[in-house]
C-alpha cells in the first residue's frame, strides 16, 4: 500500500492532468468507503499505471525509486536484516554501497521510526528508496532458500519426538507440541512459497505433503506414515471437525496468523483407501479484489466485459474449470459496480473475499441455505446485483434466469470448457433456448498461466517445431493460419532462486469473451443449434479465442507457449 499524504498525491495528480480536484475527491469519496487507497483505486480504475505513480511520489518525496528489474538484489546483504523483522517493518536491504551505507527499498521510505529503529539495531546507516508491494514481494521470496533447509530440518526434528511420544489417544497427541510444530511449519513454509494449497496424502508406505505453487503440484516431502494419524487429528482440532470421524468427508476452516498478516485455511478431509486425505486452501484473509488489467483482460476485453456487466439487467457468466480463477474475475467485477446506489447480494460456496458494502451470505446445507434457497431469499432483499457462486442445478439456474429477466444483473460462473459451450450447459438444465437467448450479455471463458519471471527473463526465436504447433492449434480452432500474423520472437525465464529456478513467478489469465448480440440470439434459438456456427459469429464479430489471447500475452512476455498449450489442452 502507497504511504503518502493523500492532500500531497491529490496535489500532484491535478498538477499532472490526471483528474480534477472534484474527481479526485469523488474517488477519495468511494475509496474510503471501501476502506482502500485511494493510490489503488487510481490505480485499478486505470486512471494512472502504478509504475508512473510510484515515480510521481518519489519525485515529490525526494527519494530514489527502487526497480527490481533493475536493481538487483544482493543476496549477501539481504540477509542482513532477518526475514522476520524485513516482513514486519516492509523493508529489504538490496546493496551495500563503498561508503558501507546500506540501499533500503521501503514502502514508507518517510517513515522515520522505521530508519532509526533500523540503523540502532543493526547499527549502519540507511537509504531508503521507494518500492511497491510487489518488488518488496519479490525480494522476501529470496529468503525462501534458507527456509527451506530450516524448514526441513524442523519437520525431521519434530517428526522424532513425535513418534517417541506416549500420547494415549488423537486428541492427546493432537495437541502436543512435536504435531503442533509440524503442522505450523507445513503450513508456514507454504505460505512463503506462495502456495495455494497444501495436498496430505497417504498411501500404502508414505505420508506425501504436495503444494500447490501457481497452478503445479510439487512435492513438499515425505513424512513417515505413524504421524499420519495425529497431523490429521491436529487439522481437523483446529478446523471444528470431529476427530472420532473417519468413514466421512468433513469440511471446515481455520485462520492462520504469520508475520501480523491473517491467512484463512479452507480444510476438505476426505477417506482414501489408507486413511484419510486433507486439502488445505490458502486464502489471504485481507485480500484486495485485483482489477481487470491485473486479472489479465487487456483493454479491448475490459471494454466489452464492462459495456455487459454495466447493464441493469441480464446474465454475465465466468466459465472454467476448478482453479481456473472465476471468483476472483467475478470479484474484480464487483469491485467496479460497488457503490453507494448499488445493493449487491451474494451467495457463495465458501465466501473466498470479505468485501466491505457487499451482503454475502455462505451456503450452509445443514442449515437448509443451499444456492437455490439462498437465492430465493436474496430476491426478497432489493438487491440491484446477484452474485451466484456457481450455478450447478436445474433449481439454482431456473432462479438465477428468472432473475435476470425481472430486473436484476446476475453473476455466475459455469465449469465449461470454453465461452460458447456455456450455452448448451445452460439448455441442459432444462432453460429452454428463448430464455438463455434472452438472458445472457456475456460469457467469459478463462484459464490461469503461469507468468514469467521478469529477473530471468530472456528472449528466443522459435523453432520449426514451435511453429507448426501454433498452426496446428490455429487449424483446431478453425482459424486459417495463413491469415493469422504472430511474432517469431517470444520470452522465457532462465529461472533463478527467487523463482525456485522454473523461471515462472505469479500467474495470469487468459480469457475469450463471447458478447452475445442478436445474431448470436438468433443462433441461439435455432431449433439446428450449433456451437461451430456460434464460434464463427462471435469470431467474425471480434470474439478472440483462449489461444490466440495467450499468443498476445506470449508475444508481450507475460507467458510462455509451453504454459498456454498446458492450460488449452487440459
Amino acid at each position: 500500500m502507497l504511504k503518502f499524504p493523500k492532500e500531497k498525491l491529490k496535489e500532484i495528480i491535478v498538477k499532472e492532468g490526471f483528474l480534477k480536484p472534484e474527481e479526485f475527491d469523488r474517488l477519495d469519496e468511494e475509496a474510503g468507503r471501501k476502506q482502500q487507497n485511494v493510490a489503488d483505486i487510481l490505480i485499478s480504475q486505470g486512471l494512472i499505471t502504478q509504475e508512473y505513480l510510484y515515480g510521481l511520489v518519489a519525485k515529490a518525496l525526494g527519494f530514489e525509486r527502487f526497480n527490481v528489474n533493475i536493481q538487483k538484489i544482493d543476496e549477501a546483504v539481504l540477509n542482513i536484516i532477518p526475514e522476520e523483522i524485513a516482513r514486519r517493518y516492509r523493508v529489504i536491504i538490496f546493496n551495500r554501497e563503498l561508503s558501507g551505507i546500506l540501499d533500503a527499498a521501503m514502502e514508507d521510505p518517510a517513515n522515520i521510526e522505521t530508519l532509526e529503529f533500523l540503523e540502532k539495531r543493526f547499527q549502519a546507516k540507511f537509504k531508503p528508496f521507494l518500492a511497491t508491494e510487489e518488488e518488496l514481494n519479490r525480494g522476501f521470496a529470496l529468503y525462501e532458500a534458507k527456509l527451506a533447509k530450516d524448514f526441513k530440518q524442523v519437520i525431521e526434528e519434530s517428526v522424532q519426538k513425535s513418534m517417541h511420544s506416549r500420547s494415549t489417544g488423537l486428541e492427546q497427541a493432537a495437541s502436543e507440541l512435536p504435531i503442533v510444530a509440524i503442522l505450523d511449519n507445513l503450513v508456514s513454509y507454504a505460505i512463503s512459497s506462495r502456495a495455494s494449497d497444501i495436498h496430505m496424502e497417504i498411501m500404502e508406505n508414505d505420508f506425501i505433503i504436495r503444494y500447490r505453487i501457481d497452478g503445479v503440484l510439487h512435492e513438499a516431502l515425505r513424512i513417515p506414515k505413524e504421524i499420519h494419524p495425529a497431523i490429521v487429528a491436529r487439522v481437523k482440532l483446529l478446523s471444528g471437525l470431529r476427530i472420532d470421524e473417519h468413514s466421512r468427508p468433513q469440511d471446515g476452516r481455520f485462520r492462520y496468523k504469520i508475520s501480523g498478516d491473517l491467512m484463512d485455511v479452507r480444510v476438505s478431509v476426505m477417506p482414501v483407501f489408507y486413511g484419510e486425505k486433507v486439502e488445505m486452501r490458502l486464502l489471504p484473509a485481507a485480500q484486495k479484489p485485483l482489477s481487470l488489467e491485473d486479472v489479465g483482460l487487456l483493454p479491448n476485453m475490459v471494454a466489452v466485459a464492462e459495456e455487459n456487466f454495466k447493464k441493469t439487467y441480464g446474465m454475465f457468466l465466468v466459465c472454467g474449470p476448478t482453479g481456473a480463477g472465476k471468483t476472483t474475475t467475478l470479484y474484480s467485477v464487483l469491485s467496479i459496480l460497488n457503490k453507494p446506489e448499488v445493493n449487491i447480494v451474494t451467495i457463495e460456496d465458501p465466501v473466498e473475499y470479505d468485501m466491505r458494502y457487499v451482503n454475502q451470505t455462505q451456503v450452509n446445507v445443514a442449515a437448509g441455505i443451499t444456492f437455490a434457497n439462498g437465492l430465493r431469499a436474496i430476491l426478497r432483499q432489493d438487491p440491484n446485483v446477484i452474485m451466484v457462486g456457481e450455478i450447478r442445478d436445474e433449481e439454482t439456474a431456473s432462479i438465477a434466469v428468472q432473475s435476470a429477466l425481472t430486473g436484476h444483473l446476475v453473476l455466475s460462473s459455469l465449469h465449461t470448457n470454453d465461452a460458447a459451450t456455456a450455452i448448451p450447459r445452460l439448455i441442459d438444465m432444462k432453460i429452454p433456448p428463448f430464455l438463455t437467448a434472452a438472458v445472457l450479455n456475456a460469457v467469459i471463458a478463462q484459464r490461469l498461466v503461469r507468468r514469467i519471471h521478469n529477473d530471468c527473463i530472456e528472449s528466443y526465436t522459435i523453432s520449426e517445431a514451435e511453429e507448426a504447433t501454433i498452426r496446428k492449434q490455429l487449424v483446431d480452432l478453425g482459424i486459417n493460419p495463413d491469415n493469422f500474423k504472430f511474432s517469431r520472437t517470444f520470452y522465457r525465464g532462465k529461472g533463478c532462486m527467487a523463482d525456485n529456478f522454473t523461471g515462472y513467478l505469479g500467474r495470469v489469465g487468459i480469457f475469450e469473451i463471447l458478447n452475445v448480440t442478436e445474431e448470436i440470439r438468433k443462433l441461439i434459438i435455432d431449433p439446428e443449434l450449433s456451437l461451430d456456427a456460434i464460434n464463427k459469429k462471435a469470431r467474425e464479430n471480434g470474439m478472440i479465442t483462449m489461444f490466440e489471447d495467450g499468443l498476445r500475452k506470449i508475444e508481450l512476455g507475460l507467458t510462455t507457449l509451453s504454459e498456454v498449450l498446458r492450460v488449452i489442452r487440459e
